[in-house]
């Protein structure tokens, strides 16, 4: 794994380290990245799981009420469709170790 840095790894960054890990191709490894995203857009809508590391899910949200922040008048907030990723509990352990 890459020293440890203040900005987080670029694509071509983490296409390197892929390749130089497994023997492939920064190419390759590039098209791999690549076909992961595309399919995980795809099959979203059913949840896309990355063993390991989390899941993307689609979430119905509920109609709600808000406030508008510069003038404190009340809004509605209508029902929508959202994205969410949900950290596998592998990957928060790895990242925080459990408190004893």
């Amino acid at each position: 794994m890459a020293a440890k840095t203040t900005k987080p790894l670029t694509k071509s960054q983490i296409a390197a380290e892929v390749a130089e890990q497994t023997g492939i191709t920064k190419k390759t490894a590039v098209e791999v990245l690549d076909f992961l995203a595309q399919l995980a857009y795809k099959q979203a809508k059913n949840s896309f799981t990355i063993p390991g590391i989390g899941k993307l899910v689609l979430v119905q949200r509920k109609a709600r009420t808000g406030r508008n922040p510069q003038t404190g008048e009340t809004i509605k907030i209508a029902a929508k469709k959202v994205v969410k990723f949900r950290v596998a509990k592998a990957c928060k352990d790895a990242i925080l170790p459990p408190k004893k």
